[in-house]
């Protein structure tokens, strides 16, 4: 069998009826013209069904002579209707099932990683009993595939939540640092307002200290002409709405879960139409070729 396509494959099985024993000169295989080869209605295959029947020649030239010979090839279509309820559909659902992780809270770290751990194990169970239901061959089978594609999107779901905890880690380590940053900045205005009553303390005392404006009101700025300020016009930033809408969560660990919510449908939806159009449309055309 070619299982390349498996399981929207067709397999051929042929029948060849030859005479070793007699030359074309002593007797001829010759077909029917009506019905050479008929098929009881009862023939049923339950993972199979007979498509259509070939009729040709194979005669075969050796060194004694050209011996007659009969081949009828069948041409049976695998039922993908039972792969499609015991494989496709579970994988799929189990890749969905992962995404759960996204809509959860990012503190919710038993929760996120026994529902990561438990979709990729039960992902790598469902391609262990597909393997082993069939023949091992040197070649990638459909089915392998999809799989292969599940596992990994399963997969990318339990490191998204590790990307997720990392950020968050760090989300709450840039907010203890704004946080002695801004208990730093309190405690300089603090020794700034002591240091200035002290300044006035003194003045009222009678002793000044003369200090110059670092910028003159009448030129300007530094530098400017006398009487003409110096007037900076700043374009409006451009709104991007993209940028609007993540602003809206101010963490980078629930900005990666909401991305994670679009990007992982989208790109499995997109992986869906690849898969299907590219396998049906070499299905049919091995069927036009056969």
């Amino acid at each position: 069998m070619d299982l390349k396509l498996f399981p929207l494959d067709r397999q051929m099985c042929q029948l060849l009826m030859a005479s070793y024993g007699w030359t074309t000169e002593d007797l001829v295989f010759l077909w029917k013209d009506v019905e050479p080869v008929q098929v009881t209605k009862k023939l049923h295959l339950p993972r199979f069904t007979l498509e259509k029947l070939i009729t040709d020649y194979c005669n075969s030239k050796t060194n004694t002579g050209e011996y007659s010979c009969l081949l009828v090839a069948l041409i049976f279509k695998r039922e993908f209707s039972y792969y499609l309820i015991q494989y496709y559909i579970p994988c799929c659902m189990l890749v969905i099932v992962s995404w759960v992780s996204f809509w959860l809270d990012q503190n919710a770290v038993p929760a996120r990683v026994a529902l990561g751990v438990t979709t990729l194990l039960t992902m790598s169970t469902q391609t262990s009993s597909i393997n082993q239901s069939l023949p091992p061959v040197s070649y990638t089978k459909a089915i392998d595939v999809w799989t292969g594609v599940c596992l990994t999107f399963v997969f990318g779901a339990l490191l998204e939540f590790a990307l997720v905890n990392y950020a968050s880690r760090s989300d709450k380590h840039r907010e203890k640092m704004k946080e002695k940053l801004k208990e730093h900045k309190q405690w300089e205005m603090a020794q700034a307002a002591a240091l200035e009553a002290a300044l006035s303390d003194q003045a009222e005392d009678g002793h000044t200290f003369p200090m110059k404006p670092l910028v003159s009101r009448h030129n300007g700025g530094m530098g400017g002409d006398k009487g003409h300020p110096c007037e900076i016009h700043l374009a409006a930033p451009r709104k991007n709405c993209c940028r609007t809408w993540l602003s809206k969560f101010p963490t980078r660990s629930k900005r990666i879960d909401v991305i994670s919510r679009i990007t992982f449908p989208i790109v499995f939806a997109f992986f869906n139409m690849a898969y299907w159009s590219t396998y049906l449309f070499t299905e049919e055309e091995e069927e036009r070729n056969k």
